[in-house]
């Protein structure tokens, strides 16, 4: 382990070293950069790159640096698995930080035939946890335990008319059976439990349902696009229902997004408060953050740090063996990591990774507050 002034201080006097000037070892990153989750992709990959880049400035690797290419599929499945494919062909050891169920079902058949890790897919997606699939090694807690907890909490808070809004693919059916996990846990049925297409959704119809049916709260499970499109909907048509929403929307982007609308809505989250300096990981975040000249960590700032520290220490544990069947290896033997007050475990059975889940509601001032 560098250690954390050292990381920063190289980071800082890398103005005049670019990654792939040197760069040995590639991975491949498909994501929408581009599209309604292009904040939170942006965010995360940002937060990947502060570890990343201090590694590199720091002597990267066993001597090699680590060249992330990454590759704009627009958050549409068919071009995540045709540019998971061009990264393929270019050598890539492993895919990392993707974004996207459906975007993620699309890649997988691609990391069979070519025998290659996916590490720290930006997606609670189930089908990604059970059964283990040899190659995805997830480092985030699953969108079903974000949206049962969501539930619990509304539950707990004295609310009975909880409606379910969700994207209409294999995300929000996924997302669903947690919310639904959490409401017959609670003796519960949904007010209502609707759906709208991902490619062209239409809001308005479906809020002005909602606020006639007078739901107390409504659980929203899509892309930061159209939840902020609905919540605009929603309180047009007249409701104050509290919404809850996932951590795919736990973003600063999302946040402006909402613009004024943003206060009191609560989004689940996978890592601990981005502001919470108790947790070593957190303050190493931060301190390269400021040596990068990043004004404050997000959310999804922190998701991609973590994402970059779990493949950081999978690439020293496979040594000189840094190729792809090394580096499968060296994951399903990782064993239990510390990541900095956040502990992660692989195994060739358990490729999960964390748990974590809490929850957040954005403040006055913009920002989220637990």
């Amino acid at each position: 382990m560098i250690p954390l002034r050292r990381l920063a201080l190289a980071l800082c006097c890398s103005l005049g070293l670019t990654a792939t000037a040197m760069a040995q070892i590639k991975i491949g990153q498909t994501a929408g950069f581009s599209g309604p989750v292009a904040a939170g992709v942006k965010e995360t990959t940002e937060g990947a790159k502060l570890y990343l880049n201090a590694i590199n400035a720091a002597g990267g690797v066993n001597g090699q640096a680590i060249e992330l290419i990454s590759l704009d599929d627009k958050f549409e499945p068919a071009l995540a698995a045709e540019n998971a494919k061009k990264l393929i062909d270019q050598g890539v050891i492993a895919l990392f930080l993707n974004r996207g169920t459906p975007h993620s079902q699309a890649i997988l058949p691609l990391l069979a035939e070519h025998k290659l890790a996916l590490v720290a897919p930006s997606t609670g997606a189930m089908l990604l946890h059970k059964p283990v699939n040899p190659y995805v090694f997830n480092v985030r807690a699953t969108y079903q335990r974000e949206a049962e907890r969501a539930i619990q909490h509304l539950a707990g808070m004295g609310m009975a008319r909880i409606a379910l809004v969700q994207v209409d693919d294999s995300f929000g059916a996924d997302a669903a059976t947690g919310a639904l996990k959490g409401l017959q846990a609670a003796k519960l049925q949904p007010l209502a439990h609707l759906k709208f297409p991902r490619d062209k959704p239409e809001m308005a119809p479906l809020m002005a349902q909602l606020a006639k049916a007078d739901a107390q709260a409504l659980l929203f499970i899509g892309a930061g696009a159209a939840v902020a499109d609905g919540i605009k909907a929603l309180r047009a048509a007249g409701s104050a229902a509290q919404v809850v929403t996932l951590s795919n929307n736990a973003s600063s982007g999302f946040i402006k997004q909402l613009d004024t609308l943003g206060r009191g809505i609560i989004v689940s989250q996978v890592f601990p408060s981005e502001r919470s300096l108790n947790t070593a990981m957190i303050r190493e975040a931060q301190e390269l953050a400021k040596a990068a000249g990043l004004k404050e960590l997000t959310p999804s700032n922190v998701e991609g740090f973590a994402a970059a520290k779990v493949l950081v220490a999978a690439l020293r544990k496979a040594g000189k063996d840094l190729n792809r069947a090394g580096l499968l290896r060296a994951l399903d033997g990782l064993g239990k990591l510390d990541l900095g007050g956040l502990e992660l475990r692989f195994s060739s059975s358990d490729h999960t990774g964390m748990d974590y889940a809490d929850l957040a509601i954005i403040g006055p001032d913009g920002k989220f507050w637990r």
